[in-house]
């Protein structure tokens, strides 16, 4: 193996080894929430990974697909909305972090079908964090206080 091929190989491994370290260190340093609904800069970078990365399926608003409980003649079902009306918000955040990385599978089951990507090598864990945090942003205070209700009965049930 080249010096060049193993400086790679050694990158890749450490920025592997780094990813959930980010992630354990971002849980751990809030006390209510992965995600960060209130830091503009997160937000406003969240909403730009949301337009390249979301939109195109869940909408520009937000408001998802069309009938997006029924599922098609395929078996699958329609993009769900992220806003209030949606169920994006039932889930804690790292949960919702991990349906983003690794694909609604990760939960569901292999078998279980979605149009939903891995964004595991399109999206960086802080860009994950973002996209999340400007959904969380645009939900009204009282289902953003549902969330982190949601979250700190989710971290109780860890420890």
């Amino acid at each position: 193996m080249s010096s060049k091929s193993a400086r790679l190989l050694l990158l890749t491994l450490t920025l592997g080894l780094m990813s959930p370290a980010v992630l354990a260190f971002l849980w751990s340093s809030s006390p209510k929430d992965l995600l960060k609904p209130t830091d503009a800069k997160i937000v406003s970078k969240g909403q730009q990974v949301y337009d390249m990365s979301c939109a195109a399926c869940h909408g520009s608003k937000l408001q998802g697909q069309f009938n997006w409980r029924t599922r098609d003649a395929q078996g699958y079902l329609p993009a769900p909305p992220h806003d209030p009306s949606g169920h994006t918000w039932h889930h804690p955040s790292e949960q919702l972090f991990n349906m983003v990385k690794f694909g609604i599978q990760h939960y569901a089951g292999a078998d279980y079908k979605s149009h939903m990507p891995k964004f595991e090598r399109a999206l960086t864990d802080e860009q994950i964090v973002a996209v999340l945090s400007y959904i969380k942003s645009t939900w009204p205070k009282d289902i953003q206080a549902k969330h982190d209700q949601l979250n700190q009965q989710a971290r109780s049930q860890t420890k």
